[in-house]
């Protein structure tokens, strides 16, 4: 199974939540979005451990058995589509998930993250990831 790791079950994971470390180790693939990446950086910033944040995503980056997706044409395509869907239907979630859930429907994995809003998205395989 490939499995996409939404900015909050990535961080999970570096604390050490026993949930997420068994779904990464059970999955075949783990992939990365630019999305996710990008809202990583930024809380790192707001941080001070900068540095050290930026090296764990590195090396974790670097693991043969993740995949780093960036922002292509047709993401932004299924951005639009899954954005008029939920505008469509009242059902609006953050502009960053919108574009990570894109991210999830385009290369077929499926998104863990404790958020419930992704419930909302269409055609999504999405897990709500439990907390604790």
């Amino acid at each position: 199974m490939r499995i996409l790791l939404d900015t909050n079950a990535y961080s999970a994971l570096m604390r050490g939540h026993a949930g997420v470390a068994d779904r990464v180790r059970g999955a075949e693939e783990v992939v990365v979005s630019a999305v996710v990446a990008g809202e990583l950086m930024l809380g790192f910033r707001s941080g001070g451990r900068f540095e050290k944040n930026l090296a764990e995503l590195t090396r974790f980056l670097g693991n043969p058995l993740v995949t780093f997706l960036p922002v292509g044409l047709m993401t932004a395509r299924r951005f639009a589509e899954v954005g008029a869907g939920l505008r469509a239907r009242g059902r609006p979630i953050p502009t960053n998930d919108i574009w990570i859930a894109a991210h999830a429907m385009e290369c077929g994995a499926e998104l863990l993250s404790f958020d419930d809003h992704f419930g909302a998205v269409d055609g999504l395989l999405w897990t709500r990831l439990p907390s604790g």
